[in-house]
């Protein structure tokens, strides 16, 4: 077998079999197989797109490329959740405890924040203590004890999305469906959860612009999920604007404890309910309604709350943090940035705001970039909202003076305003099963 014919194949519109997608996988993650052809062939499946077989195929291929986890001895209660990456996404410190507070199993790999998305671990260091980092028999220990684990992504579960997604990334051949879809599921896959529940974010703040390329995207996962033998739920849900009101490592980290302390209705602890109620139905083997009133009684009686305690502990984590927001460290400067004129927030362009919280500190531009856990950003106001002249949009936090003028300038870009009231928009846009 040679990679120029399987190249060849690929570009006059040919399926490759699994014996040739294999050979491709072994082929690049062993080393054999070169940069140049690898990215031909890439560019090939870029524009004459996979079959459902072949990228089934493609997904379990890279999934087996390095460690699996076996999750096997928690039976049909293993679950994991996903997000596309978004703009103050902190749902898994959310959903975690309420499904473990409900008897699921959550045993979870979360990754770092690259560019305007937040990494789950990086918020989770931002806890004084907290270990993102335990060997195999300890998390798993852990999981059977308490219900939950997040621990960083070990650094050989599927390799061959980590060498390909790198060298997609450079050749313009990111945003391919098949290719998008076997580098979610191949981690998804190898990290061994029975029940996956998909957040796909859609809007300015997310890799899928519009709800009909989320749709997609969505569709092709729950195929290859169920392909593969897993039970699993996409929901699309809106990041045209930040969720939640914190964009910011140990900001984000006070909020969630917040949602789960004291319950309040937001944007936040809706989607986050939304996504527990699915996890809850699957690995109960409930409706989804009945799933959704045991989700809000967890949290209603602060039994999601003391599990969220009993998780961050049970990892070396100080929950007097959890307890008590004001603990954790702040940085030299607040700067609150002020509207320069009355009317109504017509749009946020949530990248921008996500841009703006790395100039602050808060991300990283690049892999080597060390985070500022105490910078971020709070939002005052969000899309609907009115707004006077002089009335607080949002505070700035950093610990470098020289970064304010070009938050400032990033956050007010980022906001259109409108004379008129806006109708609201939907949190979730879809659910498929």
């Amino acid at each position: 077998m040679r990679m120029y014919d399987i190249i060849h194949k690929k570009r006059c519109g040919g399926e490759l079999t699994r014996e040739e997608i294999s050979f491709f996988i072994n082929g690049y993650t062993g080393g054999s197989i070169p940069d140049y052809q690898a990215s031909a062939l890439c560019m090939a499946i870029y524009f004459r797109g996979m079959t459902e077989r072949e990228t089934v195929a493609l997904t379990d291929c890279m999934a087996h490329s390095g460690d699996t986890v076996d999750l096997s001895c928690f039976g049909e209660l293993s679950a994991d959740k996903h997000s596309t990456g978004g703009v103050g996404d902190k749902t898994t410190l959310i959903v975690g405890p309420i499904v473990a507070s409900l008897g699921g199993k959550m045993a979870k790999m979360s990754g770092r924040g690259l560019g305007h998305t937040g990494g789950t671990v990086d918020k989770l260091e931002a806890i004084p203590g907290y270990r993102t980092s335990l060997g195999v028999d300890e998390f798993l220990r852990q999981v059977e004890k308490i219900g939950i684990a997040v621990i960083g992504q070990t650094g050989n579960l599927a390799p061959a999305d980590k060498k390909l997604y790198a060298l997609r990334d450079v050749t313009a051949t990111v945003d391919s469906i098949p290719l998008i879809t076997s580098s979610i599921m191949s981690k998804k896959l190898a990290a061994g959860a029975k029940n996956i529940v998909l957040d796909v974010k859609v809007g300015s703040g997310a890799f899928m612009k519009t709800a009909e390329q989320a749709e997609e995207l969505a569709h092709a996962m729950v195929k290859i999920g169920k392909s593969c033998g897993r039970n699993i739920t996409a929901v699309l849900t809106n990041m045209d604007v930040p969720l939640g009101c914190t964009v910011g490592n140990a900001l984000e980290i006070a909020e969630a404890a917040d949602v789960l302390h004291n319950g309040e209705e937001s944007d936040l602890k809706t989607v986050c309910e939304v996504l527990a109620a699915n996890i809850v139905s699957m690995v109960k083997k409930i409706d989804y309604d009945a799933a959704m009133e045991q989700v809000r009684e967890t949290v209603s009686s602060k039994k999601a709350y003391e599990k969220m305690k009993e998780w961050i502990a049970a990892q070396g984590g100080d929950i007097s943090c959890i307890e008590d927001p004001q603990k954790f460290a702040k940085p030299q400067l607040e700067i609150p940035v002020l509207a320069d004129r009355d009317g109504c927030i017509a749009s946020m362009d949530a990248e921008l705001i996500g841009d703006a919280s790395v100039i602050l500190g808060a991300g990283r531009a690049s892999k080597e970039d060390v985070i500022d856990h105490s910078a971020g950003i709070i939002l005052c106001k969000k899309t609907g909202d009115k707004v006077k002249k002089g009335e607080t949009l949002c505070r700035l936090y950093t610990n470098r003076a020289a970064s304010i003028e070009s938050a400032k300038e990033l956050f007010c870009k980022a906001l259109v305003l409108s004379d008129a009231p806006l109708q609201s928009q939907p949190l979730i846009y879809k659910i498929i099963r």
